[in-house]
């Protein structure tokens, strides 16, 4: 399996779960410090099961392209994508230049198809296969303090509807997990406040933070063929948020 921004975070807890499971995983990213303690928390864990990271930059398409050509040659196939890596940094859309939007667009969303047209056709091959988009409820909550993000990711539902449709006939399924505010450590260090946690807790079902150890779940979940008739889905993991 090939997983996109792998390093920390949600990408991180999902390599590492994956692993746990004795999965083959690559996991690309542009992060090589987190990416080590990413691949030494695994090999702790299991010396004998450890993760393959790439030095990617994904916004270069032609690296990644070289990536996951050299992921299936190293497993032998790739028959799952997680499409994960992405940047919510915060931003006034009037500050917005068409640079910062196409930076926003490249981080977000481009990738993410570019990652399908590349890992697909040995997934088509095998007539097997599942891709995972992960989205972003922040476009369903309406939130505005980063338009250029919301947007890309409101992007991610095309991407997955339309090529659950292209893949179906040939048992690839595609599907989009959309985590509300989980609790990761970027999240905890840029953006936590008293008062925004106590607004998000208020507005969840569930009185509680949500982690990516759970969130992934979900994406284990999709991976697997527990979930062979789910495609063209959206999955919510927000402690019933929206």
């Amino acid at each position: 399996m090939y997983i996109t921004g792998g390093a920390d975070g949600i990408g991180s807890a999902a390599v590492e779960h994956f692993v746990r499971q004795g999965s083959q995983v690559t996991f690309a990213d542009i992060n090589e410090q987190k990416a080590a303690q990413t691949i030494a928390r695994c090999a702790n864990n299991d010396p004998d099961h450890v993760p393959v990271f790439h030095h990617v930059d994904l916004c270069d398409i032609e690296s990644l392209r070289s990536s996951v050509t050299r992921a299936r040659a190293e497993m032998g196939s790739v028959t799952v994508l997680v499409n994960n890596a992405a940047n919510d940094d915060r931003h006034d859309w009037q500050d917005v230049t068409p640079q910062y939007w196409d930076d926003r667009l490249n981080t977000n969303l481009r990738h993410y198809f570019f990652a399908i047209q590349s890992a697909a056709p040995a997934m088509i091959e095998a007539r097997h296969g599942s891709i995972i988009n992960i989205g972003s409820s922040s476009y369903m909550r309406k939130e505005d303090m980063f338009p250029g993000y919301a947007i890309a990711k409101s992007g991610i539902e095309g991407i997955t509807r339309t090529f659950a449709k292209t893949f179906g006939p040939y048992g690839v399924r595609v599907n989009t997990v959309l985590p509300g505010w989980v609790a990761t450590e970027r999240q905890l260090e840029k953006w936590w406040s008293p008062e925004g946690e106590a607004g998000t807790l208020a507005s969840q079902a569930i009185k509680r933070r949500i982690y990516a150890d759970e969130f992934v779940q979900m994406v284990l979940f999709l991976a697997a063929d527990d979930s062979a008739a789910c495609t063209a889905q959206e999955f919510l993991v927000d402690g019933g948020r929206l």
